[in-house]
């Protein structure tokens, strides 16, 4: 959904808007496309929508320049805030967060005592939901700078008219640049996108994040004694699913995560190099003036005698300057040579650091060096940024997880099964308890099933051979750089000591005097609602077994922790928006229990998506939103598809994000650290909600001829057909809805504007508790504000229901060839909108354009715009369908080329495709 714009910044939003849509006017104009220059969104003037393509594609743009303008009016009323009230104005944001911390009587030394155990780790995922093309995400990023460029104040009249031709020039490039995907990109594709974020943007954004939080802690007049530095900072990382998320995906082969793991070494240490030669240019001290320490001068002479030849050139090329010594050797020191003809990883020798954190050391020292002859400044200034980025980025960039669905391992199995003999078959059928057998007797050997050269199959081979690339890393490099082993659709004990089988297969075990353990760790992900009941019993059964104390012991030393993947895309569509969120809730208490009990504390790792029906809303309140003791310092989650464009692709804006998160999860565990947890009032309440909703929900999908009416009311087939992700639309190519993923049911919903997933069910549960209890309905709409986790379900559920739009919905339902069916699925579809548009309303006690007046407004600005658009699909849709049947195949190519371009223009009106 488009961020709200205050009111007070309405004015300054319709000045950029205006603005942006002259220049695009003047570009078109200047192509001779006069007839689109006139028909352009919010100028006042009919959109004109004959059978003419390249409207859509300039209706397409006018969206993006919609959200370009919205985010930069976002990003500048913050600053103006910040400036005219001080940087505790912001929500969610450090200052704020400092000030209630202190409101609730914590001291300034406990406070900067825990910020350091603070740990934030976005995992970016190139999920399915980005519609647009890499070379247009750049485009736009470049007007989007060309946009801020106009906030100074300093340029002269001419300037302002140069950047203006820029903007246009811009915008003519990105005219001429195809939206639409014609083929699948390649998962390194991908990566490249990933990788763009993780090395040019991020690095800056680590700076401003660290700036950021001295200055609100001296805003806030905290003691200076205890100002966060070095260790006490927040820990930020990165990891990423891109070449190692094989869930369905085919083309994620053992070779893909072998190289993407080359690749983000390799641009971790080209970043490293690039921010160690910066610094060496800064670093012009002359040891005449400031004489350098002796522990200082020891150590440039221990890695110059280290490096030999190499380390005597690095002294020799600034002899005077002790500092830019220290820096020369450290490059050298680093495993990657960089030339005229490129960039090549070394094999580390006795001559180069083997860890990032080797590096880190001497990079403290150096930053110690200054501080004692008295340029603490310079050190803080210099040396800080660049030792902040090797904590972050290691040698690795990011961290690569590795995913696979439980079937496939089964089948796996079942292949080294027979590749080693065994008369035992059918593992994937056999019961639990016979499987746990089976199991804990190949677990009591060291032994593999088959030789090192054996081809048992192409589910094992995958996984065994993905898995061997893995512990080749580890003896290289160790585990810097990998992930964890993730299990999608968990439902047993088995299923994770499975993984365990499969790693001693490829040496990814190591055997001890107590048994085997694990090199990484195995990471259930518990994804449907039945699924989420069951979690604590098999997290607790799993965290029993031995061989996952002995990993945990290994991995984690003294505080042993295990991280939990839990599902909000699959949740929610197996049982509605309540029943997924609640179930999320109610699944975390219980594991935190199940942890708590056995000294392991739970590290959880959200799977949430862009939309509301995958998990987004608002951070803070997410957070506040969790259950008490979840959270405990360590945060995870997914940034997929389009959100890391929407929300990371500029820096500001990247770092905004980032501290939300940051300051967010240190809000939360240090006021949850210091009071004991209290029952909620309304947890039986909500229990009986989220049972009623997923009954209301169920009894929807499940009723006859829903299939064919989602089949025919939504573009489900044009997404189906679409190349907007390297990953297929279905888990095995099954056309049932359990076999859907989650991102092209959400995609498809929004596309016709029902958002279904984002609020069905909820009207009916409202409406029968206030039936059936009176009393407990108004304790609810009495907690709906104070008690946050229901807040942000309530909220989730109202956004959903502002972006839904019956009059839209009729109209794609209409698609459906049985008018019967269409006419009976869509009133109740329609019946349940009204009902829970009523139920909300008493909630919040007025309309919904009023009391939330902001959301509404942000689609508002779109409602005209998109109805058009819609118009234009639905129409299209019924043409296509039609040339389907026929053998006019360039005609439904033609066809479906320009449906594609409708999808990605409404999902730029939308800011949202799943």
């Amino acid at each position: 959904m488009p961020d709200p714009i205050p009111p007070g910044e309405a004015e300054k939003l319709q000045r950029d808007l205006d603005y942006l849509m002259n220049c695009l006017s003047e570009m078109l104009g200047g192509l001779g496309e006069h007839s689109l220059a006139a028909n352009l969104p919010w100028t006042g003037k009919p959109g004109d929508f004959s059978d003419d393509s390249r409207l859509v594609r300039a209706w397409s743009i006018a969206f993006q320049l919609l959200n370009m303008a919205e985010e930069n009016t976002s990003v500048q009323f913050r600053r103006t805030r910040e400036t005219e009230e001080g940087i505790a104005a912001e929500p969610g944001l450090w200052g704020k967060v400092i000030g209630q911390l202190r409101g609730l009587g914590i001291t300034d030394e406990e406070i900067a005592g825990d910020l350091g155990s603070i740990r934030v780790e976005p995992v970016l995922t190139a999920h399915p939901t980005e519609a647009k093309r890499a070379s247009v995400l750049r485009h736009l990023r470049e007007l989007y700078l060309l946009l801020v460029k106009l906030e100074n104040t300093v340029w002269t009249p001419a300037e302002r008219r140069d950047i203006r031709e820029e903007l246009i020039a811009m915008l003519e490039r990105l005219w001429h640049t195809g939206e639409v995907h014609l083929e699948k990109p390649h998962v390194l594709n991908e990566l490249d996108g990933i990788i763009y974020h993780l090395r040019e943007i991020f690095p800056q954004v680590v700076a401003i994040l660290d700036r950021r939080l001295r200055h609100a802690w001296k805003e806030a007049g905290l003691a200076d004694a205890d100002l966060p530095t070095g260790n006490q900072l927040p820990r930020l990382g990165f990891s990423t699913w891109v070449g190692g998320d094989r869930d369905g995906h085919p083309l994620v082969t053992a070779q893909i995560t072998q190289q993407t793991l080359r690749e983000l070494r390799l641009n971790a240490l080209m970043l490293i190099h690039g921010q160690l030669t910066a610094l060496g240019s800064r670093l012009s001290i002359s040891r005449r003036i400031l004489p350098p320490p002796k522990d200082f001068c020891n150590r440039i002479g221990e890695l110059a005698d280290r490096l030999g030849p190499r380390g005597v050139e690095a002294m020799n090329r600034n002899p005077e300057e002790p500092w830019r010594q220290m820096v020369n050797l450290m490059k050298a020191m680093v495993p990657v040579e960089v030339d005229g003809a490129g960039q090549t990883l070394c094999e580390e020798g006795r001559t180069q650091y083997h860890r990032s954190e080797e590096l880190a050391e001497d990079l403290r020292l150096l930053r110690k060096s200054l501080e004692a002859v008295g340029a603490s400044r310079i050190a803080r200034a210099d040396v800080v940024p660049v030792l902040r980025a090797v904590e972050v980025f290691g040698f690795h960039l990011a961290s690569l997880d590795i995913r696979q669905n439980s079937h496939y391992h089964d089948l796996a199995v079942e292949q080294l099964m027979a590749a080693a003999g065994m008369a035992e078959t059918g593992f994937a059928e056999w019961d639990e308890e016979r499987r746990l057998a089976f199991l804990n007797r190949e677990l009591a050997s060291p032994r593999p099933f088959a030789r090192h050269d054996c081809r048992p199959g192409k589910e094992a081979e995958a996984v065994v051979d993905c898995y061997r690339v893995l512990a080749a890393h580890i003896r290289r490099h160790g585990t810097d750089g990998l992930g964890a082993l993730i299990v999608s659709m968990t439902r047993s004990l088995s299923d994770l000591l499975v993984v365990y089988l499969l790693a001693r297969e490829a040496g990814l075990t190591s055997t001890t005097a107590e048994g085997q353990l694990c090199l990484l760790p195995v990471v259930p992900l518990f994804e449907t609602i039945d699924d989420l009941r069951g979690s604590a019993g098999i997290l607790g059964a799993f965290l029993d077994h031995p061989m996952t104390r002995r990993t945990l012991d290994h991995l984690c030393g003294a505080e042993r922790v295990q991280q939990v993947m839990i599902g909000y895309s699959d949740s929610n569509k197996d049982g509605g928006i309540i029943a997924s969120l609640w179930g999320l809730y109610r699944g975390q208490e219980a594991m935190v229990e199940a942890g708590r009990a056995r000294g392991v504390r739970i590290r959880f790792f959200h799977g949430r998506g862009g939309t509301i029906s995958r998990g987004a809303g608002p951070t803070s309140r997410f957070l506040r939103g969790l259950p008490h003791g979840s959270v405990d310092g360590d945060l995870r989650l997914t940034e997929q598809g389009e959100v890391i464009a929407q929300k990371y692709s500029n820096p500001l804006n990247a770092a905004y994000n980032l501290e939300l998160l940051l300051a967010g999860t240190a809000g939360v565990t240090i006021s949850q650290n210091r009071r004991p947890r209290q029952v909620p009032p309304l947890e039986t309440v909500m229990d009986r909600l989220a049972e009623t909703s997923r009954s209301a929900y169920e009894q929807l999908v499940t009723t006859e001829g829903f299939i064919t009416f989602f089949r025919h009311a939504t573009p489900i087939d044009v997404i189906e057909s679409s190349s907007i992700g390297s990953r297929p639309a279905r888990r095995t190519g099954g056309a049932t809805l359990a076999d859907l993923r989650a991102i092209p049911w959400v995609f498809s919903w929004s596309q016709s504007r029902y958002y279904l997933s984002g609020w069905f069910g909820a009207g009916t549960a409202l409406e029968r508790l206030k039936n059936d209890d009176e009393a407990a309905f108004r304790e609810l709409v009495r907690n709906s504000q104070s008690w946050t986790t229901l807040h942000y379900i309530v909220a989730n559920v109202a956004t959903s229901i502002a972006t839904a739009n019956p009059a839209i919905m009729e109209d794609y339902a209409g698609l459906v060839p049985d008018t019967a069916l269409g006419e009976r699925i869509f009133s109740l579809i329609v019946d349940e909108y009204r009902r829970t548009n009523r139920m909300l309303e008493e909630i919040y006690g007025g309309t919904l354009e009023e009391r939330r007046a902001a959301v509404h407004a942000a689609f508002h600005r779109r409602h005209e715009a998109l109805a058009v658009l819609h118009r234009r699909q639905i129409e299209l849709l019924g043409r296509w369908r039609l040339e389907q049947t026929s053998t006019a195949d360039a005609c439904s190519d033609e066809l479906l080329f320009r449906l594609l371009e409708t999808v990605n223009a409404i999902a730029a009106g939308l800011r949202t495709t799943g």
